[in-house]
């Protein structure tokens, strides 16, 4: 599974996977207690897909990122917590993306990506390659 399927739910903890459609929003499956939850449609609602974080020259999807920090990792947890001190996160961001817009990534920005890295690798979703192989693989399984 992609980070297409992969959404963020405003007010909600953690991460979450589309289950389906429905005529007013959509019904998503925790991945942190396995928790069915129905979302109207006036929720907001971001998919991992669609996120980038801002450097000095461009915008760098979070795909990337986290493939940057699979690579740092050994493919495993990151080595610090969402919690630790702000100038540990900061100094670990850097360490995977040394040109992160300082003045536009926020610490709670950084929490969310290690957060959401850790639910990730946690759930063996840790495939991060581009949206068009992972379509193109599926539809040569079928």
């Amino acid at each position: 599974m992609g980070l297409e399927k992969i959404l963020s739910v405003a007010g909600k903890p953690g991460l979450y996977k589309l289950i389906t459609q429905t005529r007013t929003g959509f019904v998503a499956e925790s991945l942190l207690d396995a928790k069915r939850i129905t979302v109207s449609l006036r929720s907001s609602v971001s998919v991992l897909s669609e996120i980038a974080i801002y450097t000095l020259e461009e915008e760098v999807p979070l795909r990337e990122v986290f493939q940057k920090i699979q690579t740092k990792e050994d493919g495993g947890k990151t080595s610090i917590s969402h919690k630790d001190e702000k100038i540990k996160l900061e100094e670990y961001f850097f360490e995977v993306l040394p040109n992160y817009d300082e003045d536009r990534v926020y610490v709670s920005d950084i929490k969310k990506v290690i957060q959401w890295y850790n639910i990730l690798t946690d759930n063996k979703i840790t495939d991060f390659s581009s949206e068009e192989v992972t379509s193109e693989e599926s539809s040569e399984e079928e």
